[in-house]
């Protein structure tokens, strides 16, 4: 009995509007400090696997805002689940290949088998993303390689100084714990999009098994599984 209150604690939770709207400004959020404290502010320029990372966070955010509309209707439900889910397989994706590169690099491996990043990205459906928003989406970075460039003309205040000065913390690239060096960037983006997935699978799932809805289950892994073989 436990279990099946929980269950229908989650699907109607599901119904409501907090999750889906948590869900899209926690990706958005993600989106804007990569681009604007990160690129602009620290001067890390993002590499192909960032970009990559940044367009699954924001299809995260594009299924939360459509289920805005009306979480409890069926065809939304699905639209949003499925761009939702979508985003978080394509985002543990490339979340593992920059980690695998920046393994390759950092422990200077040549026998990895990883490939570098390309210039011209290859976003799903051949968007032109790169050319169309080219400071969001263009690749100018090296993949694997998250330490700050700063231009030799730049002026550094203060708190610029501590992050990415010449004794900057973020020096020898990205950690969450940089004394440590634990955590890089590529291992937080995947626990982020893990995370995301845990939530989302026990939303759907209990969703469908207290409205036994065997059509929306199909209909929603079938249209997940095409996009991802169409893009």
């Amino acid at each position: 009995m436990k279990n099946l209150y929980w269950i229908a604690c989650f699907s109607k939770w599901q119904d409501m509007r907090n999750p889906w709207f948590t869900m899209s400004i926690i990706m958005i959020s993600l989106v804007l400090i990569a681009h604007f404290l990160f690129q602009e502010y620290f001067y890390m320029k993002p590499c192909e696997q960032c970009v990559y990372i940044r367009l699954d966070m924001l299809t995260i955010a594009l299924g939360g805002i459509i289920a805005l509309i009306n979480p409890k209707n069926t065809i939304i439900k699905i639209l949003a689940y499925t761009l939702a889910f979508y985003g978080i397989w394509l985002g543990l994706e490339h979340s593992l290949n920059l980690n695998r590169i920046h393994e390759a690099i950092s422990t200077e491996n040549p026998f990895s088998g990883v490939n570098g990043c390309r210039d011209i990205p290859l976003y799903p459906f051949n968007l032109p993303l790169h050319e169309w928003f080219p400071s969001w989406f263009k690749p100018v970075g090296q993949c694997g390689m998250d330490f700050p460039m700063v231009p030799k003309s730049a002026y550094l205040n203060a708190f610029q100084e501590f992050f990415v000065g010449k004794n900057g913390i973020y020096n020898n690239g990205w950690y969450l714990i940089p004394s440590l060096k634990f955590m890089n960037m590529a291992t937080c983006c995947f626990i982020a999009f893990l995370c995301s997935f845990i939530l989302l699978f026990i939303m759907f799932v209990s969703y469908v098994f207290s409205q036994r809805k065997i059509v929306f289950t199909i209909i929603t892994i079938s249209l997940v599984l095409t996009l991802k073989i169409l893009g």
